[in-house]
């Protein structure tokens, strides 16, 4: 009768054995995932805030170029690998003096990455300055 029961319990070792391997699978391949979207996310926050820092400097040159009026809207530059879109409007207004008012947004995106690819980000900056126009060289 013993000899009936050692041969049913044969082979339980190798079925936890099996399932303890698939459940470590499964946590390795958890963990490998997460750790990939960890350096993703890492990576576009890098490349945002690179982004931004190219907008911001393309809104400080159309500060200074639209010291003498607008400039030829949009313009594009190209700084550090990101193609940055400065467009430049004016509002003229008519109150004790002639003001003019030149709003300037700067749009950067990386150069050569497709909208909805992995590395693509986009950053917009955005800044207005008045000028009085009895005053060639003092802004409001």
């Amino acid at each position: 009768m013993s000899s009936l029961f050692r041969r049913s319990q044969q082979g339980f070792a190798i079925i936890a054995a099996i399932f303890l391997l698939v459940v470590l699978a499964g946590l390795g391949a958890f963990m490998l995932s997460f750790s990939n979207t960890q350096h993703l996310t890492s990576a576009q926050d890098v490349q945002g805030a690179r982004a931004y820092w190219a907008a911001r400097a393309g809104v400080e040159w159309g500060i200074t170029s639209a010291t003498n009026g607008c400039f030829a809207s949009p313009t594009v530059l190209f700084i550090d690998a990101f193609t940055v879109t400065v467009s430049c409007t004016l509002a003229q207004y008519t109150d004790a003096d002639a003001i003019s008012v030149f709003n300037i947004v700067a749009v950067s995106n990386p150069t050569g990455v497709a909208v909805g690819g992995v590395g693509y980000v986009e950053r917009s900056v955005s800044a207005s300055v008045c000028r009085l126009q009895a005053a060639p060289f003092g802004f409001c």
